[in-house]
């Protein structure tokens, strides 16, 4: 568990290789979980929650991966917290959300911002008085490909249904103002981060004309 921000916790549930399973508790006016990780990685969450001291009052899943969803039924039924769900995710849970939600709607401080491409139902959460993003799986860290950390890539086509999507989701994401990308593979970037963006997206030589939007 580390505090990443002032009273923003990157709680790691999972290491291998190198590689990092994670997710966020922003202990906020709500104290507000993103996402759940596995199934089978629960009680490192609960561990790193009980060490944080603040136990969650909501929780926000991005989409229905299993490592970001797949802790659901055991969250909902250690805690008493509000729930919400993409409306497009197929959620394999008895325990209905609370709300469902689309593009644009509010979610205590984030707006939600649908980003297809990894998945159909991936959705990016921004705080831009906080100017703070958390992509859901819009966005890598560099250096889950082994390149340099401070750098943001696209989800590897290897884990995405729609890469062209993907990218222009990132683009999309662009059209928001926030410093800090809080990503879950990879490492976060803390300051910097619309401009790291900025530059992938925009690359040196894209000719005018090109855009996925």
């Amino acid at each position: 568990m580390d505090e990443v921000l002032p009273d923003v916790y990157d709680v790691t549930v999972s290491e291998s290789d190198g590689r990092r399973m994670r997710v966020y508790l922003l202990n906020r006016t709500v104290p507000t979980l993103v996402d759940t990780g596995f199934a089978e990685t629960t009680d490192a969450l609960f561990d790193g929650i009980e060490a944080i001291g603040t136990e969650p009052e909501r929780l926000i899943v991005t989409h229905g991966d299993s490592d970001h969803v797949g802790g659901y039924d055991a969250v909902v039924e250690e805690y008493d917290l509000e729930t919400w769900v993409p409306e497009e995710t197929d959620l394999d849970s008895s325990v209905e959300p609370d709300k469902r939600y689309g593009h644009g709607d509010e979610i205590g401080p984030f707006e939600a911002v649908h980003t297809p491409g990894h998945q159909p139902d991936n959705y990016a959460l921004v705080d831009e008085d906080a100017a703070l993003l958390v992509p859901g799986d819009a966005v890598f860290g560099a250096d889950f490909r082994g390149l340099p950390e401070g750098y943001l890539v696209a989800p590897p086509a290897l884990y995405s249904d729609d890469v062209n999507e993907a990218e222009r989701s990132m683009e999309r994401l662009l059209e928001y103002e926030f410093d800090a990308v809080l990503v879950f593979h990879g490492s976060a970037v803390l300051e910097g981060g619309y401009d790291r963006l900025d530059e992938f997206v925009n690359f040196p030589g894209k000719p005018e004309w090109a855009t996925y939007r």
